[in-house]
Order: structure tokens, then C-alpha cells, then sequence
């Protein structure tokens, strides 16, 4: 089994990836933690730098607890929830752990949803943390 954990470091970061190593723990499952930009000419090196040191937290955290785990930062062009599902079909996930963010509806008219992107796109389970 593959649990794909959307990970960004911050907010509910600690907690997905608590709930990625019960159920990698009690399904035996390989742990993808994922952090997706969009990325493109402007995109900001100290961004990245910080996206690489999170998902190296990450990493060790899961090493730690001796659960398999690979982690992968994706520059795909691609906006966030497109991405994390499009990753999640292209290695056999089966389950997203993601955060959602307690946001107005005008919020998520303008600034789009990850969350519900990979809500609505996945094509397996996925388990939202708040």
C-alpha cells in the first residue's frame, strides 16, 4: 500500500504526518510525502530552499518511526491539487493524507482550493486533517 501525504511544513503539517504513519503503520504502506509548485521563471530559490528542508524534516520523521518513506518536490508547472493527483495515479497511491485550511467561500472563490481539487480529482480515498 502507498499513502501520499500533501505537505506544505507548515499549519497542520505535524499532524498529517502523524495520521500518515498510523495508517502506514497499521496497512504496512510505503509513505510519499509530496510537495507540489507551480514553479516557473519567477518562482523564488529561498522557496524552494524551504520546501526541500521541509520535506527533509519530513523524511526523518518517518525514518525515525522506521517507516519506509520517500519524498519528492514536484515543479510540474501544474497547479497544487492537479499535481498531487496526477502524482498519486502515476505511482499506484492508494490514499491522500491532505491539510484543508478553515477559509471564507470568497477565499476559496479567489484563491482556489488545493484541497478541493484533490478532493474532487483523486481516485482514491483521501483523508483531510484540519
Amino acid at each position: 500500500m502507498k499513502v501520499l501525504v500533501g505537505y506544505k511544513g507548515v499549519n497542520v503539517g505535524k499532524d498529517l504526518l502523524e495520521i500518515a504513519a498510523l495508517h502506514a503503520g497499521a496497512f504496512d504502506a510505503r509513505v510519499l510525502v509530496v510537495t507540489s509548485m507551480k514553479g516557473g521563471p519567477g518562482i523564488e530559490q529561498s522557496k524552494v530552499q524551504t520546501a526541500e528542508e521541509n520535506l527533509t524534516r519530513a523524511k526523518i520523521f518517518f525514518d525515525e518511526k522506521k517507516i519506509p518513506c520517500e519524498t519528492h518536490l514536484l515543479v510540474r508547472g501544474m497547479e497544487p491539487g492537479e499535481d498531487i493527483v496526477g502524482f498519486a495515479k502515476e505511482n499506484g497511491v492508494d490514499e491522500i493524507i491532505i491539510g484543508v485550511k478553515s477559509r471564507s467561500k470568497v477565499g476559496k472563490l479567489i484563491f482556489g482550493s488545493t484541497a478541493q481539487a484533490v478532493i474532487l480529482q483523486a481516485h482514491c480515498p483521501v483523508v483531510t486533517v484540519k
